[in-house]
């Protein structure tokens, strides 16, 4: 197995550590993964990181790209669903600065590193790399 293929793949399992691991604390009495935030998309998260493990595994750098693109835009689009949730999550309050003082006892956790460095890491693994040969001639 090349540096590059182990990158990739070290990215793709950080990733799936990322869906498991805890990303919010509502008021620091449970910590949610990705599931519990909204397991449909999670289970999407899922499979394109199981997909771009196997085209890790098969050597195909096309696959392994597309599959950490397409995970890099869920994460990035999840983070922003998160964003917003807890901006809006205490909406129904009628006086602003209590919801958002309850708003600011919702903390995100360590998973989020996890779930953004996995497909960066996963797509600089598979990033084509230049051949020394073809600089020569």
């Amino acid at each position: 197995m090349s540096p590059r293929t182990f990158v990739t793949f070290a990215g793709f399992i950080m990733l799936i550590a990322g869906i498991f691991s805890p990303l919010i604390s509502p008021l620091g009495l449970v910590k949610w993964n990705l599931f519990d935030l909204n397991q449909p998309f999670a289970i999407v998260v899922l499979v394109i990181s199981i997909i771009g493990l196997v085209g890790t595994i098969m050597q195909n750098k096309r696959l392994a790209k597309f599959a950490a693109l397409i995970s890099l835009a869920l994460v990035v689009l999840v983070y922003i669903a998160a964003l917003m949730k807890v901006k809006t999550s205490f909406s129904f309050i009628p006086f602003p600065k209590l919801s958002q003082t309850l708003a600011g006892f919702i903390h995100y956790r360590w998973g989020w590193y996890l779930l953004f460095f996995g497909p960066i890491l996963a797509l600089l693994g598979s990033r084509k790399s230049k051949s020394i040969h073809s600089a020569r001639k």
